[in-house]
């Protein structure tokens, strides 16, 4: 019997010649040779006018609520099936958050939905790339436009992937990517913010800053640095940005190497599907996802509770995802579901993530979907 895990961090193995690198420079704080290798990096690989990274994709949402300006009083539209870090990154600026159910074929944002939800109080629309598959963000930045509002992509799961040509994450006012160790991706903890418009990294970096115009500083355009505006520490040592450089220098070979995993999965679960036992992913024609998990849906949550024990009795690690965040204590305090939760809560009790990471192999595939078509049969 095999152990498989649910992730396993990705690694070239030249990560720790890089890190000694990085601390052989003298400067292991923020900023250094490692950050703006990755920070243009991703400058050059998405189109954004300014990428900058950050401790984490949390702070990367915090920062992009600062950005917009959200103040106590004002709206935020989101779905509810999202991590807690959509959510809390505006709750933070006293925003009431406004829930909106999800498309029961790809998880995202139903955009149908977004209109009927925008008041008077409304500032921003926060689209969560589910599994790197994109929002139909033609329509949601249409309805911004029209109704005059700031669009924060939650691009945390989507490294690496497009909708319509557009990576994600560079098509809204701002855009947050995670480099968590559970991402295709990843710096152990960290994570960036995208800005589209070139006229606002400048604030971007004030605020990452601690407020401060420190890098403008850095690079002799100042004599002296001071106290510009509010912000916080939102800086990563360069020894992440040291771990996380040989990755992207490998994105392609990494990204290559999920995508036929998951690939094989959909091939081998779908005489399942043909069944009507199981349901796989959506990919829309527009998208080019990036391999970020793949998931089953089975048929309720006493199903999927039964398939994950089959399967860890097998040796295999499968876990269910977000518990929709309306139907939390907090999500209940700082929020209101706005419209009919017809999919949000029955799309979140169905499925189920199987294991998917760089390094897995096709052979492991094999072996997870025997299990799986052996549960059913």
């Amino acid at each position: 019997m095999r152990n498989l895990k649910f992730n396993v961090a990705p690694q070239t193995g030249r990560e720790e010649q890089h890190i000694s690198k990085a601390i052989e420079t003298g400067r292991i704080c923020g900023d250094g040779v490692y950050t703006k290798q990755c920070n243009q990096w991703i400058e050059e690989h998405t189109g954004a006018a300014g990428a900058y990274l950050t401790t984490s994709c949390t702070q990367a949402l915090e920062m992009a609520a600062l950005m917009a300006d959200i103040h106590p009083g004002d709206e935020v539209i989101l779905p509810s099936y999202t991590f807690v870090s959509t959510a809390n990154a505006f709750a933070l600026r006293g925003a009431q958050l406004v829930f909106v159910d999800i498309r029961p074929d790809t998880n995202n944002i139903d955009e149908n939905l977004i209109e009927d939800a925008i008041t008077e109080k409304t500032r921003a629309i926060v689209p969560v790339h589910y599994a790197g598959v994109g929002c139909e963000m033609d329509t949601i930045m249409e309805i911004a436009e029209r109704h005059h509002l700031i669009v924060v992509e939650d691009a945390a799961q989507g490294v690496c992937a497009s909708y319509k040509g557009r990576a994600l994450g560079s098509i809204g006012d701002f855009g947050c990517f995670s480099f968590h160790e559970t991402k295709n991706y990843s710096m152990g903890e960290g994570g960036a913010i995208l800005i589209r418009d070139p006229e606002k990294t400048d604030a971007a970096e004030i605020i990452r800053e601690k407020g401060t115009d420190r890098s403008r500083f850095l690079r002799g355009q100042v004599d002296k640095y001071s106290w510009v505006s509010i912000g916080s520490s939102y800086l990563p040592s360069d020894i992440n940005a040291a771990y996380l450089w040989p990755q992207l220098e490998d994105a392609e070979v990494i990204n290559q190497a999920r995508l036929a995993c998951w690939d094989a999965y959909y091939e081998q679960l779908q005489p399942l599907q043909e069944r009507g036992l199981v349901d796989l992913p959506v990919i829309p024609e527009e998208c080019q996802h990036n391999a970020h998990m793949f998931y089953v849906k089975v048929a309720d949550i006493e199903q999927r509770s039964a398939l994950i024990a089959h399967l860890k009795e097998n040796g295999v690690s499968a876990v269910f995802h977000y518990v929709p965040l309306h139907s939390a204590t907090a999500g209940r305090k700082y929020g209101r579901f706005h419209g009919e939760d017809r999919f949000t809560t029955k799309e979140s009790e169905r499925l189920l993530r199987l294991p998917m990471y760089y390094g897995l192999t096709e052979d492991d595939v094999s072996y997870v979907a025997e299990m799986i078509r052996g549960f059913f049969d």
